[in-house]
This record gives structure tokens, C-alpha cells and sequence, in this order.
């Protein structure tokens, strides 16, 4: 609010915004897919007392749908007890009793799950449901060839990390080399947020495994329209050369759960073993947030999948009776190191998850200094923040109508120059909003086919096939 930027935000009323559909089209098959979920695991119950709560949610999910589809008021939140029920319903009224469909987008879309997690905050046997986790699940059995592929890989590159194998190369062609390889390791991180379960809503099993694997990787890296990581990777290798026996440490700000965690926890695990950082702290959501969120319970789930990743990836799927083909002996091995070496630095305390209210605020990122002072001096000491997705994206950049050519550190504002934290945006596009793209390049891609021409609409930034990996030394 007050500490907001000036430049106008995106509304739900905008014909020509990705929020017009968001508030149209995919909010109400989002709910829908809630009421469903928790319909079956209602079914599945022999307590009296529990259906009847249960029920009770499904109920007042239904009513949340009639009201965004009939267009009705935005009413206030209940209180669950969370500290955060008062900024929500503060802000409503700073808004004036908005309806669905002429709403800033990002207020409405925060408002929504928070409303979400409160009929479940309410209830007396829900309480710690997640309605989304049967799709976070179910969309990470559907990466199986890329999470085995790339298991693999990482274990004999975690291998090599350990054995200090020989280096014959010269001191320009190992920096090359590592360089390289920071690059390769960000960019599978970058688009292993490709599969964002609020965007699937009817991709199949096949589409989901052509977003990933190695050939794809390399066919969207000139998708990169802008590509900051050099400068990421001479941060935290300055800091690797000052003090070689120091400590200092990464900071992820999480999005999605399932196969983008998996990909964080490769990206973490690189980082810790290659020594261009020495702790890594991951910040998840504290409650579920836009259906795929990562919640700590997602990363204790990870872990367990990993650890008998047979019965996970033997099964049958959904609405299947054909077992696909058992994992391989090599598979399973790769699988499990996999869960030994993330366990491990968990334990260690090197690998660390620190959820925060702030992250499922109603706002922006440009109220982080005054809504959660704390937090922000807590970054401060990061050598590197790595914000992941989307979202994120839109917090940092206040989901502003800015002009594209804006540049990113003067979009972030007070998380920019000055600021004291580093910043490292990986996002693939999936909304309006989006800076720091060189004069031309806008126009260029809406020139293209489906990229939204003459209509107003930025449509070639509404699908995950573009991307941007933005950086700005807040400590310059």
C-alpha cells in the first residue's frame, strides 16, 4: 500500500492482462480441483465427526466459486488465528469492498488461497490438510524420465566434487569449465519451472515429460531473453576466492513443489559441493499457496518418495490398472544417493528451511523492509538470493504495469541498489508483468505467432516458453 510503487498494477478488469483469464478461466477449475480433492479424501472416511467437517469445507469452497464466478464483493477474511488475517483484511478495505473481476491481480490471487487455507485453519480435523498435495504428487510421478536422467548425472557429479578427481586443465579452461557448469545447473533450475500445476490444467502425462529432459533444455536456453548469471556466478566465486575457508551462504526463495523442488535441492546440493556456498537456506510457503507452492511437508515427502522411489514410480497411475515398467537396479541406486547426500546436508544443518509469514503476504516485495524488517536483515547477510518463479517475479516487481524496457533494479525497488541484498530472479514468463528487456525486444515477440499482435495483450510472456534471469547487486 503505502510503500508500494506508484506505477499502476494489473487488474482483474483488464481485457487485454493474463488476469482477465486468471479470474475467468483458471480460478474457477482451480477451485473446482479443490472440491474435488477433498470430496474423495471425504469418502475415503469412517469418522462421523471428520466427514461432517469435512463437508462442511467443501461447502464453503463451493460458495468461494459461486462468488468469483457470479462476480460478487471480496468479503473478509475470518480469523483463523494467523497474524496475517489483519493485513489481509486491512488492505480490503484500503480497497473499498472490491468485486472478482476489478481487483489488483495480485491482492485477489493471495486472497484467494489465504481464504483457501483458512476454511481449513477453521475446521477440527483439517486443519493440516493440503488440498493440492495429491496434484504436487501426482505431477512429479509424471517426470519420472527427467528426475532418473537427471539423478544420475548428479551423482556422478557429486562423485567427482568429493574425489577431487586430477585437474589437467589450465586455470582459464577450469574457470570456463565451472562457469559453465554453474550456468548449466541454474538453467536446469530455471526451467525446471516449466511444470507449474496452476498453469496445467490440461496438459497430459506426455506433454509434462516433453518440459523436461536434456534435449529440451538446450532447445529453450535461446529462450533466455535476458541472461544475468555470469555476474551471479563472479559473486559468489569472489566470495569463494576471498575467504576460502569462510563461511557464507545462498538463500532460495522457493516456488513450485514436486520436480522444481527436486531441481532446487540438485541446485543447492551443487552449490554446497563445488564450495560456492557453505549453507543454503530455503524459503518455502507456510501454508498452501498457489496450488504447486513448495510447504516444508513437500520437502519431507520429497525426501520419502526418494527413499523407496520403487513403490512411487511402479504404481499404476491414476485411473490406470497398468503398472508402468519397474525402476532398474542403477535407477533405484541413483535415486537413493540422492536421498543419503540431501539428508545428510539437511542434518549437517547445510541445507536449512526457514518458512516465513512474509512469503504469503497479501503485497509486494517492496514492503519487505516494513512488514518483515527481520526477514530483510536476514537476507542481507546472504551472499545470494535466488528468487524462484513467476510469483516471485511479480512481488519483486510489485506486478506493476511497467514498461518492459524499465530495468530490473529499478522495478525491485527497495530490494535494488542499496538495498544490501543480492538479488537473482530466475523466472519463466507466465504474466504481464516483466522489465528489463532491451529496446524492441517486446514488440518483437508480439510480432510473433500467438504473441498477442495488435491486440494490447502480452501474450507471448503468458505461456512459460520465454524466460528472463535477472540480477542486481543490491550491495554495489
Amino acid at each position: 500500500m503505502e510503500h508500494d510503487t506508484d506505477t499502476p498494477p494489473y487488474t482483474t478488469s483488464d481485457r487485454t492482462s493474463f488476469a482477465y483469464v486468471s479470474a475467468r478461466d483458471r480460478w474457477p477449475v482451480i477451485l473446482t480441483g479443490a472440491i474435488d480433492d477433498l470430496h474423495r479424501a471425504v469418502s475415503t472416511c469412517k469418522d462421523d465427526e471428520k466427514i461432517a467437517d469435512g463437508k462442511a469445507i467443501v461447502e464453503r469452497l463451493t460458495k468461494l466459486k459461486y462468488e468469483l464466478q457470479h462476480n460478487r464483493s471480496l468479503t473478509p477474511l475470518l480469523d483463523d488465528g494467523r497474524q496475517d488475517v489483519a493485513d489481509y483484511n486491512r488492505e480490503l478495505d484500503a480497497l473499498a469492498s472490491p468485486i472478482w473481476f476489478d481487483v489488483p491481480w495480485l491482492y485477489a490471487e493471495c486472497y484467494l488461497y489465504r481464504r483457501i487455507s483458512s476454511f481449513f485453519a477453521l475446521s477440527n480435523h483439517w486443519k493440516s490438510y493440503d488440498v493440492f498435495a495429491r496434484q504436487k504428487l501426482s505431477t512429479f510421478v509424471s517426470s519420472r524420465p527427467a528426475v532418473v536422467e537427471l539423478a544420475a548425472k548428479y551423482k556422478q557429479l557429486i562423485n567427482q566434487l568429493k574425489d577431487n578427481v586430477p585437474n589437467t586443465k589450465t586455470p582459464e579452461e577450469t574457470e570456463a569449465a565451472e562457469k559453465l557448469l554453474f550456468s548449466e545447473m541454474c538453467e536446469i533450475c530455471l526451467w525446471g519451472n516449466a511444470t507449474d500445476l496452476s498453469l496445467l490444467t490440461a496438459l497430459s502425462y506426455e506433454d509434462i515429460q516433453k518440459l523436461q529432459g536434456a534435449e529440451a533444455r538446450k532447445t529453450q536456453e535461446k529462450n533466455i531473453l535476458v541472461n544475468d548469471l555470469p555476474a551471479a556466478y563472479r559473486t559468489l566465486k569472489t566470495a569463494q576466492n576471498t575467504d576460502p575457508k569462510g563461511e557464507w551462504r545462498v538463500d532460495i526463495v522457493l516456488d513450485n513443489a514436486g520436480f522444481e523442488l527436486f531441481v532446487d535441492l540438485i541446485l543447492a546440493g551443487y552449490l554446497l559441493e563445488a564450495g560456492l556456498a557453505t549453507q543454503i537456506i530455503l524459503h518455502p510457503k507456510s501454508i498452501p499457496w498457489f496450488v504447486s507452492d513448495v510447504v516444508p511437508a513437500d520437502f519431507a515427502a520429497l525426501l520419502n518418495a526418494l527413499a523407496n522411489p520403487q513403490a512411487l514410480y511402479a504404481a499404476p497411475p491414476e485411473g490406470s490398472d497398468k503398472a508402468p515398467a519397474p525402476l532398474s537396479d542403477q535407477e533405484i541406486a541413483d535415486l537413493s544417493f540422492l536421498f543419503e547426500h540431501w539428508s545428510s546436508l539437511h542434518q549437517e544443518g547445510r541445507l536449512i528451511l526457514r518458512p516465513n509469514l512474509f512469503w504469503t503476504a497479501p503485497g509486494s516485495y517492496w514492503r519487505l523492509p516494513s512488514s518483515a524488517p527481520g526477514l530483510y536483515k536476514d537476507l542481507q547477510r546472504s551472499e545470494l538470493v535466488i528468487f524462484k518463479g513467476d510469483l516471485n517475479y511479480r512481488k519483486l516487481a510489485g506486478d506493476a504495469m511497467w514498461a518492459p524496457t524499465v530495468p530490473f533494479s529499478h522495478a525491485i525497488g527497495p530490494m535494488g541498489p542499496k538495498s544490501g541484498i543480492r538479488t537473482l530472479a530466475l523466472r519463466t514468463c507466465k504474466a504481464d508483468t516483466v522489465v528489463g528487456l532491451p529496446a524492441g525486444e517486446d514488440e518483437r515477440l508480439k510480432g510473433m505467432d500467438g504473441g498477442g499482435g495488435d491486440t494490447g495483450a502480452r501474450k507471448w510472456a503468458w505461456s512459460g516458453k520465454w524466460a528472463v534471469v535477472q540480477f542486481c547487486d543490491g550491495r554495489a
